[in-house]
């Protein structure tokens, strides 16, 4: 055992490891997730894993046991309605839930929950739907139905609390008001209401983007009316109900209902102990039922109905009124095998378990630093405030930023991990409120951010200067030391800490290179640099052809990427996606006027006449990377050959016109054309991208080199320049001297950079007799000294 695990279990050994319980942590993973040997798997808050034992249960029991469908009278039938009453009640007992005041309605997931709360509560004019900032968009989403029944809607920050000096028990919360929501105000002004008006306060149990925990007193302090704004606004009128978003805290501390009876509770399964998904549950007091309305029946939520009069009788048990057509009765029979699970454990160990894996990496984290003192981790969420929970959720939230202070992509961070089989999540994980307030994100920024096209899972992660989401490590009950140091910890320490010896060998670029407006010299001489070859990619992620020479267009090379293919839904296929594409050769005969183009997986090649009416005729605009392109599609026989080469429905498209240029500017390299009018083909970027053979030849070096600390053999991947699908390959310089240059000049013919590329996973598929290879590499190995534009 290393010292630096030592030191661990010192600290953390008494919750770390379930030394109390069947298996410890390692057996656990040596016997029922084998699948996981070299992988760190850290996206536990977006779905944990299943056992593989568990697994094997419920195959067992399913292929030894008949369960017909419930709504039957048959004995399979009786004993799929046992297994679902115990599944209720095993649920019912997971959060202290008593029978009497509790029902469990299943619903295909937490959304669905969610959106069942939102359909069917009693929302009237004067209502209120009041949500704290830090919920996920399927809680937010329940406003819609406020909005449209004429209540109110608007978020909150709970700011402090006031405590009875004798109990300690909370007496009133203090909050801040965002924005008070309405719409259609004048159409339910007039119409005179009556009786009582309910409404619905909604808040995490854990807050997904920070992992902070909210206090489960604030059920009793909501319901007992005792909120207070910091504006001095009066509190809503009428009967308060509370909800909890459950979904990610309910895997290490579910919310305990017999000392805070919230009204409604939603969660997912899948977010417990893996399988099944499509499943969930609302767990709803008996009294808050009787409130909800529902409109819609069907096969199993009616006694009885007429069908040509107005007529139904619905089911009087809360859960069958509730759950529309049959149930997944073989997924629910599937829970009590994930619940043994958690039993054997316990959730108490579970939370600390996980807890001290949390709090062991947060503590790492946040005493990273660079070479020159400054901080290397900006951590998210904050136990400062009274009215939440002392602790902290197995979930740690952060950026990462390099030794001048400026940020490091999140996007950057997510594909370097997935090089070292480490899987997380990046983003803002749906839940806007959360990533705006820790990312000190302005109304003015997300319209801002919005408008220039970023949407939720894209690669823009750093927009003026901020970034546009975190870097999220979840854990989970089978998570384990070595995911969190040898793997995590390890992986930021090497390839984001600047050392006096990493910050040598690594560039700690920005996302562009800088270059001036001054003459087209270069920065200096070029002699002895030869251009070696030309090559054209006629279709966007095919092969391409090289030649000695081709002719310039306003677009770059002539017919350069000005086809793609294109799924039937509207995606742009490329070999992120569809590697197979790489397999698809092409060549054009300029003196013929043809596209050429074979595929081992086609008999017979394709032709395509350059100058001709050969396509279908039929015109249509497509958006790519937020920008609008005129296209023209081809016959069916054209898409039936590339359906046939990449083993999947698609069409191919020719670029007619576009929207999208490229602009010199001094404040950004690239962006939306405003006086060079330069336009581009179906190209990510600009019309050519150059790579030099003495840069790949100092990439081959290293990928052949030994690693001196751990003395072995790196690798034995040997790349080639056209890995990098360049358009212009040249020789005779020193390594990287391209990123240096400002302006080139090829025969007679004048160039401007706009700085490095944007490397894709793209370069780490090869092709090895006419099959398509992954690896990590080059990527990993460039990504370890040369952070010049990384990932795309």
């Amino acid at each position: 055992m290393d010292a630096a695990k030592e030191e661990f279990l010192r600290v953390f050994g008494r919750d770390y490891g379930y030394s109390g319980a069947p298996k410890t942590i390692d057996e656990i993973r040596a016997t029922e997730f084998k699948r996981l040997e070299g992988v760190a798997y850290l996206d536990h808050a977006a779905a944990t894993l299943y056992s593989e034992l568990q697994m094997e249960a419920i195959l067992k029991d399913l292929t030894a046991n008949i369960y017909g469908n419930p709504h039957s009278q048959s004995d399979s039938s009786f004993a799929t309605s046992d297994i679902v009453r115990n599944a209720r009640q095993q649920v019912l007992d997971y959060f202290k839930a008593s029978p009497k005041d509790y029902k469990c309605i299943f619903t295909s997931g937490a959304t669905a929950a969610l959106k069942l709360v939102g359909e069917a509560f009693p929302w009237s004019h004067q209502s209120s739907f009041v949500y704290t900032m830090e919920n996920h968009n399927s809680v937010i989403g329940i406003r819609e139905y406020a909005l449209e029944q004429g209540a109110q809607a608007y978020a909150v920050d709970i700011e402090d609390t006031e405590r009875d000096a004798f109990t300690g028990n909370i007496v009133s919360v203090q909050v801040t008001k965002h924005q008070m929501l309405r719409r259609n105000e004048a159409k339910f002004l007039a119409k005179n209401h009556t009786g009582s008006a309910y409404n619905l306060f909604a808040f995490p149990s854990e807050c997904n983007f920070s992992g902070l925990k909210f206090s489960l007193e604030l059920v009793k302090t909501v319901k007992e009316d005792s909120i207070r704004y910091s504006d001095g606004s009066p509190s809503s009128n009428g009967h308060w109900k509370v909800l909890i978003d459950a979904a990610k805290g309910c895997a290490t501390e579910p919310p305990d209902l017999s000392k805070y009876p919230a009204d409604f509770v939603v969660f997912s399964f899948y977010k417990l102990f893996g399988y099944p998904t499509g499943l969930g549950a609302l767990i709803v007091h008996t009294d808050a039922a009787k409130l909800l309305k529902k409109t819609y029946f069907s096969g199993g939520t009616v006694a009885a109905s007429i069908a040509d009069i107005d007529f139904v009788k619905q089911r009087e048990g809360i859960e069958e009124l509730f759950e529309d057509g049959t149930i997944p009765f073989l997924s629910i029979a599937s829970l009590c095998h994930g619940f043994k699970i958690l039993n054997s454990l316990t959730i108490p160990a579970i939370s600390r378990h996980t807890s001290s894996l949390a709090t062991y990496l947060r503590n790492v984290l946040a005493a990273l630093r660079h070479e020159n003192g400054t901080r290397v981790c900006t951590l998210y969420g904050s136990c400062s405030s009274k009215t939440l929970c002392n602790k902290m959720g197995p979930l740690v939230s952060f950026n990462l930023r390099r030794p001048d202070g400026s940020w490091v992509g999140h996007r950057e961070v997510e594909k370097l991990a997935s090089l070292y089989s480490i899987q997380l999540r990046t983003g803002c994980f749906c839940n806007p409120g959360a990533c705006a307030k820790y990312l000190d994100l302005s109304h003015l920024d997300l319209v801002t951010n919005i408008e220039a096209g970023h949407i939720c899972w894209d690669d823009n992660d750093i927009i003026n200067g901020k970034p546009s989401g975190a870097v999220r490590v979840s854990l989970g009950y089978m998570s384990t030391y070595e995911d969190v140091k040898q793997k995590f910890i390890d992986f930021v320490t090497s390839s984001f800490v600047s050392t006096p010896t990493h910050s040598r060998d690594l560039q700690f670029c920005g996302r562009s290179i800088p270059f001036t407006d001054t003459g087209f010299e270069s920065r200096y001489s070029a002699f002895g640099v030869d251009l070696k070859s030309i090559t054209v990619y006629p279709i966007k992620s095919c092969a391409g052809f090289s030649t000695d020479r081709w002719p310039l267009s306003s677009r770059g090379l002539l017919y350069d990427r000005e086809w793609l293919l294109q799924s039937l839904t509207g995606e742009t296929l490329t070999q992120k996606k569809v590697p197979e594409m790489c397999l698809i050769h092409t060549y054009i005969d300029l003196s013929q006027g043809i596209l050429f183009i074979n595929s081992p997986r086609c008999k017979e090649g394709l032709q395509i006449i350059l100058n001709s009416n050969s396509s279908n005729g039929k015109r249509e605009e497509i958006s790519l990377r937020g920008q609008i392109y005129q296209v023209q599609g081809y016959d069916k026989e054209v898409d039936t050959w590339f359906s046939a080469a990449i083993g999947r429905p698609c069409t191919l498209l020719r670029h007619l016109s576009s929207s999208h240029c490229v602009s010199l500017d001094e404040r950004d390299s690239v962006g939306t054309c405003r006086e060079s009018r330069t336009c581009l083909n179906f190209s990510n970027e600009a019309q050519f991208l150059l790579i030099s053979e003495e840069s790949v030849s100092d990439l081959n070096n290293r990928l052949n080199s030994t690693d001196v600390g751990k003395d072995v053999r790196r690798t034995s991947v040997q790349v080639n320049p056209m890995r990098f699908r360049p358009n212009l390959v040249i020789s005779g310089g020193r390594p990287y001297a391209e990123d240096e240059w400002i302006n080139i000049k090829i025969g007679n013919k004048f160039f401007r950079s706009l700085g490095g590329c944007n490397r894709c996973q793209m370069i780490n598929f090869s092709t090895d007799a006419e099959q398509v290879l992954k690896t990590n590499e080059p990527l990993a190995t460039l990504a370890s000294y040369r952070r010049v534009k990384v990932f795309h």
